[in-house]
């Protein structure tokens, strides 16, 4: 600080520069910058050490869009579609089959199971770096079906401020998601600052090998290690983070348990819900909704005085300005 800048004038610089923009003012804005206004307040009843601001970002629905389906499920039909040359018997065999064919319907009735055959087909028997590749040459080129836009442009404006926000007060900043962890640190960085490391999400089996030119390797195999959605979302903290959040934000009731486990410990705690109300914007859909479905939390998020963020009303813009 420059011997001739005061801390009135840094204060009064604070005071005019709005750290939130995309923000309306309103409940869920104020809920935020009370909250980080007192955890760093030196010397508050509320402070806390920066050490322990650990807050806990959803990944799909709360820092990115999830519609029409999961964009790394839209990524595994898109490589059974660049790999179906290479596997001729895809095209009578289901689930491989209603991709193909773009019958939707069809793949609805594989399940849970014909899904995660997809994943273990795209995403297994390669290394780990060929996977990266193939997650960032889908990421550079692919659009998304109905915005037309690079997934990675369907992000939220307000919560690239918000991350912003809070690591300049000394928060330190994780993803925690159901989606896959290997798939998120491809982007993680670049996209939200979040490096690799602060980044937790469900997992296959990755076992070590010798390659064929000698060198050392990390070969994914085609099978589940970790679902971190749900109830395992507080385990992958507690595995992965190893403190208790005192802040979190989720979209569905998959985020229920972060949620819950957030506000059940000692000293301040925020808990923030996305509600998607915005149907011109983005898209408008809750309790029945089977992408993100947001029932149970919403009930106890009301119920518990948690914030809830309406899409619609508090924020100024939903995705960043298209790049030319």
């Amino acid at each position: 600080m420059a011997a001739g800048f005061s801390l009135a004038a840094a204060g009064q610089v604070v005071a005019q520069t709005d750290p939130l923009p995309s923000w309306n003012q309103g409940a869920a804005k104020t809920a935020i910058l009370d909250f980080v206004a007192k955890v760093t307040r030196e010397g508050g009843p509320d402070y806390v050490k920066p050490a322990e601001r650990i807050a806990t970002f959803d990944n799909d629905g709360t820092l990115w869009a999830e519609q029409p389906a999961y964009f790394q499920l839209l990524f595994a039909f898109d490589e059974v579609k660049r790999l179906a040359p290479q596997h001729p018997e895809w095209k009578g065999k289901e689930p491989y089959r209603s991709v193909l064919a773009g019958d939707m319907k069809g793949l609805a009735a594989s399940g849970e199971k014909g899904l995660l055959q997809l994943v273990a087909a795209t995403h297994g028997g390669m290394t780990t770096e060929a996977f990266e590749k193939s997650v960032a040459d889908w990421l550079a080129t692919a659009r998304h079906p109905t915005k037309k836009r690079p997934y990675s442009e369907l992000v939220y404006q307000p919560q690239l401020e918000l991350l912003a926000y809070l690591r300049a007060n000394g928060f330190k900043t994780f993803i925690v998601s159901g989606g896959g962890v290997e798939f998120m640190r491809v982007f993680a960085e670049k996209v939200y600052g979040i490096p690799p490391e602060q980044v937790v999400g469900s997992s296959g089996v990755v076992k070590f090998a010798i390659g064929p030119d000698g060198k050392p390797q990390l070969l994914k195999q085609a099978k589940v290690e970790f679902i971190d959605d749900g109830p395992g979302k507080p385990v992958g903290i507690n595995r992965f983070i190893g403190r208790r959040p005192i802040l979190a934000f989720g979209n569905s009731d998959g985020d229920l348990q972060m949620l819950q486990y957030t506000v059940g410990g000692s000293g301040p705690r925020l808990a923030l819900i996305v509600h998607h109300t915005d149907a011109e914007r983005e898209w408008a859909y809750d309790r029945k909704s089977s992408i993100g479905k947001l029932d149970k939390a919403l009930d106890e998020g009301r119920a518990k005085g948690w914030t809830i963020v309406d899409m619609k009303t508090d924020w100024k813009e939903v995705f960043p300005p298209a790049r030319p």
